[in-house]
């Protein structure tokens, strides 16, 4: 029984793989539990990008004087493929839908860490016998399923206020690229996690960099529209690649990155390095935090 939860070491308990698993689906309950005290809260994330999907497509049609001139200047500006006004619609809300998914994981990884700053547990939590490794994959397993379920509940509630309908594309193969996505988003998320642990802010921080990056991964546009040099460095950007795969899939329009290979082959690529290397980067920043002043000070 002992062999199940503990390793053989040199007189040393450590956490078997039953064990961690448990680290990982406790904290994972914990969060899910504090989330369903505040029922609204996800159906609040799944409305705003409705909202900010609403904007253009009504400034546009109010600029262009109707909403098929709205769409046909758009496509010919950015070089798509999409045509009609439904496209122009779906293009805007699933651009909103992954933003939302990008920023909700910066988010909720920041603010936790904060959380646990303020609180005065972070420190508590490194004293506990449990990696680490397990404590977060917890917390980003949290992240992925609440953001997985604002982007399906937004992409329903804005189907039926824009009368678009993704199922005409290939909304599995979306969903599909949308969880490909989400490792690389943990990679940005530990490097953001990084940054608020180091300067112990996080309003402040998300509220300028949820902007930064609409911008950077094209929310609202294709980033083939930047100049060069600004175009490859948000090609380089993982939300972007992302946004653009999820795109492309459901209105069938050419991707930025060349063939659907080409794509599938990057998002492997992200999926594996970014996280490897914000893991290393939020390891890296908690030993200078503890050498410098202790990850409790606040």
């Amino acid at each position: 029984m002992a062999g199940e939860t503990v390793s053989r070491g040199f007189g040393l308990g450590r956490p078997g793989p039953r064990a961690s698993a448990g680290v990982v689906w406790s904290v994972f309950r914990a969060r899910l539990k504090i989330i369903t005290r505040y029922k609204g809260a996800v159906f609040l994330e799944s409305i705003i990008p409705v909202i900010f999907a609403g904007l253009p497509i009504l400034l546009g049609a109010a600029v262009a004087g109707g909403e098929q001139n709205a769409a046909n200047n758009f496509f010919a500006y950015t070089g798509t493929t999409g045509r009609t006004a439904a496209d122009f619609r779906l293009y805007m809300l699933m651009g909103s839908n992954t933003f939302m998914v990008v920023t909700l994981m910066l988010w909720l990884i920041g603010y936790w860490v904060r959380r646990e700053q303020e609180t005065g547990t972070l420190e508590a939590l490194y004293l506990t016998p449990a990696k680490r490794f397990h404590v977060l994959a917890g917390v980003t397993s949290y992240t992925f399923i609440r953001a997985l379920i604002a982007f399906l509940v937004a992409t329903v509630l804005g189907a039926l206020l824009f009368n678009v309908n993704p199922l005409e594309g290939n909304f599995l193969a979306a969903v599909a690229y949308l969880v490909l996505g989400i490792p690389a988003l943990w990679g940005i998320s530990f490097f953001f996690g990084a940054l608020v642990m180091r300067i112990k802010e996080a309003n402040s921080v998300i509220q300028l960099l949820q902007w930064v990056l609409a911008f950077a991964m094209g929310v609202y546009f294709p980033v083939t529209v930047f100049p060069f040099l600004l175009r490859v460095v948000a090609m380089g950007f993982p939300p972007t690649l992302m946004n653009d795969a999820i795109r492309s899939t459901l209105l069938g329009i050419a991707s930025i990155y060349g063939p659907w290979y080409v794509v599938l082959g990057l998002m492997l690529i992200a999926a594996w390095l970014v996280p490897l290397l914000g893991y290393e980067f939020f390891g890296w920043t908690e030993r200078r935090v503890k050498r410098d002043q202790g990850v409790g000070q606040f």
